[in-house]
C-alpha cells in the first residue's frame, strides 16, 4: 500500500505539470538505469537458487562447481548484486544533483527522489536481511526447516522489492 501511495503521488504530480515532467525526464540516463534494473532482476534469480538450496537443507557449498553451491553462496551473490544496484542508484543521484535536479528543485525531483529513495531503503533492508540469514546459517549447529523458512521469507521480500522496482522503472524511465 505504501508504494501504491507513492505511485499515486507520482501520477498526480505528473498530470499537473506535464511540461516539467518532459524536461526533467530528459535528464535521466535510461541505458544506465536499464542496466541497473537488469542487475536487480537477475538478483531475484540468484536469490531463488538460494531458496532451492535452502529447501534442500543445504546451507553451504558441497564443492567448487556452481551446481554444488548452497544457500549461503547464492545469497552472497544476491547481496553483491543488490549492493551494485544501490551503488548505481547513488551514482545516478550524484549525476542528477550535479545537473541541478535536486529533491527541492521542483515537484519532479521530489517525486523522483521520494519514490526511488524509499525503494532504495527497502533494498538496503533486504541486504541486511540477507546478512542475517547468512549469519544464521553459519551460527546454527544444524540447518533445519526453521532456517530454510527464514531464507524463503527473505526471498519473498526480495522478489517483492524487485517487482516494485520494475513498476517504478516502467513509470519513471519508460512511460513518457
Amino acid at each position: 500500500m505504501f508504494f501504491a501511495g507513492l505511485f499515486a503521488i507520482y501520477f498526480t504530480l505528473r498530470s499537473t505539470a506535464p511540461a516539467l515532467w518532459e524536461s526533467e525526464a530528459g535528464l535521466l540516463n535510461i541505458p544506465f538505469s536499464l542496466t541497473n534494473t537488469i542487475i536487480l532482476v537477475l538478483s531475484s534469480v540468484t536469490c531463488q537458487f538460494g531458496v532451492f538450496a535452502a529447501e534442500r537443507l543445504q546451507p553451504r557449498a558441497t564443492g567448487w562447481k556452481i551446481s554444488q553451491w548452497g544457500m549461503v553462496e547464492w545469497f552472497f551473490l544476491t547481496y553483491a548484486m543488490g549492493a551494485v544496484f544501490v551503488s548505481g542508484q547513488i551514482y545516478e543521484y550524484a549525476v542528477l544533483v550535479s545537473e541541478g535536479m535536486t529533491i527541492s528543485a521542483n515537484s519532479y525531483g521530489s517525486a523522483f527522489y521520494i519514490t526511488t529513495g524509499f525503494h532504495g531503503a527497502h533494498v538496503i533492508g533486504g541486504l541486511i536481511a540477507f546478512l542475517i540469514v547468512i549469519g544464521t546459517a553459519f551460527s546454527v549447529k544444524n540447518f533445519g526447516h526453521r532456517e530454510a523458512t527464514r531464507a524463503i521469507v527473505v526471498s519473498y521480500y526480495w522478489h517483492f522489492v524487485d517487482v516494485v522496482w520494475i513498476g517504478l522503472f516502467l513509470v519513471i524511465y519508460v512511460l513518457k
